[in-house]
């Protein structure tokens, strides 16, 4: 009786740290997946709306900050380092096993593919449009995560969805309106379904990044932020050397200098535009991953749809495009849906406490 009384006791404080970490993690991603939902389709459109013409190009920045990740993947592994040479036994540099990194490069490719084909939408959009579709993804991860990784479905949640679905449609009334100078009807179709199919392809991915995390939890092991870092990190890889094979194909590479010198902004605004572009996306992507580790897929989902509207408003503000009423309603609906959905998780998780608290007592 004596000795289980200071267990406890030990045990609460670090409860309370891990809890105040994982709640730490939780924002920090969010935070990122906010900046880079909102910032990547606007830095994207800026670069074609002032002279780019590279959708490789654009495509390659999506995915090219993959080595920003290096820096906490290498303080991790010096940490364990450490921590191992105490107890004489070998670090490795990677903590994910193979087969799930295996996994990660297949994800990454997929990943190019759907940089691409959004890049490529876009380049005949306004980012008001591309927005609306690609807010669309939210359908396609709720029906791919109940398919892959059986993920229960709460009636806030539905409602949720129900409501960023009806304010795209809203936004989506307008669309044909929004045509950039330049671009033929058949040009901006084709932007359209490409954009379309960007949202079905990222609906897909979610869950399967999802999948990979389980996979990689099997035999007792435990999934870590490090871990997560390194799933990203091989996704990036793989991803940015898909699209580097076609801009050596489409010859992009060469292009660079000659599209600096005639962009609208100017040479050094050029290379600025295609550092943030990379900076930006590094965020949403590992903003995303971050989330579903932390939370789930759907958060993952519902956090880029319900930022569309507030993309909208910024592209309004920083691209000069139009806002009209329907984007006002699509921006009332989108936050109603966070506030539905956040309410429901917080009394969701309300309940799993009341009832871990009564099955503790009882026991």
């Amino acid at each position: 009786m004596d000795v289980e009384a200071p267990k406890d006791a030990s045990h609460e404080p670090q409860a309370t740290r891990g809890r105040a970490v994982r709640w730490l993690l939780v924002a920090l991603n969010c935070g990122m997946l906010v900046l880079g939902t909102t910032g990547g389709p606007l830095i994207s459109r800026l670069y074609f709306s002032k002279g780019g013409h590279r959708q490789w190009l654009s495509a390659w920045l999506q995915t090219g900050g993959w080595p920003l990740l290096l820096v906490p993947i290498t303080a991790s592994y010096i940490a364990r380092r450490g921590r191992d040479r105490d107890r004489a036994t070998t670090t490795t540099f990677f903590l994910t096993p193979r087969r799930v990194l295996l996994a990660g490069a297949g994800l990454g490719i997929l990943n190019g593919v759907d940089d691409f084909i959004y890049a490529y939408g876009l380049a005949y959009l306004p980012v008001s449009t591309s927005a609306i579709l690609i807010s669309t993804q939210l359908a396609f991860t709720v029906f791919f995560a109940c398919l892959i990784v059986r993920q229960r479905l709460t009636a806030a949640t539905l409602n949720a969805v129900a409501l960023l679905t009806i304010g795209a449609v809203v936004l989506g009334l307008h669309a044909s309106k929004d045509r950039p100078p330049g671009v033929t009807s058949g040009k901006y179709w084709m932007g359209f379904f490409l954009t379309l199919a960007a949202a079905v392809l990222y609906g897909l991915i979610l869950p399967l990044v999802e999948l990979a995390y389980k996979h990689a939890a099997g035999g007792g092991r435990a999934v870590t932020y490090a871990l997560v870092m390194e799933m990203q990190l091989v996704m990036g890889f793989f991803a940015t050397a898909f699209c580097t094979v076609g801009m050596v194909v489409n010859k992009d590479f060469q292009a660079i200098s000659r599209e600096a010198k005639a962009y609208e902004l100017g040479e050094t605004k050029y290379y600025i535009v295609l550092v943030f572009n990379a900076i930006l996306w590094e965020f949403f992507f590992v903003g995303a991953v971050g989330v579903i580790f932390c939370v789930h897929t759907l958060l993952a989902g519902i956090i880029i749809a319900v930022f569309i509207p507030v993309t909208e408003v910024l592209g309004v503000i920083f691209l000069h495009e139009k806002f009209t009423s329907e984007k006002g309603v699509a921006l009332v609906l989108s936050l109603w849906g966070l506030a539905s959905y956040s309410y429901g998780e917080y009394t969701e998780a309300k309940a799993k406490k009341k009832a871990a608290l009564e099955a503790e007592e009882a026991s």
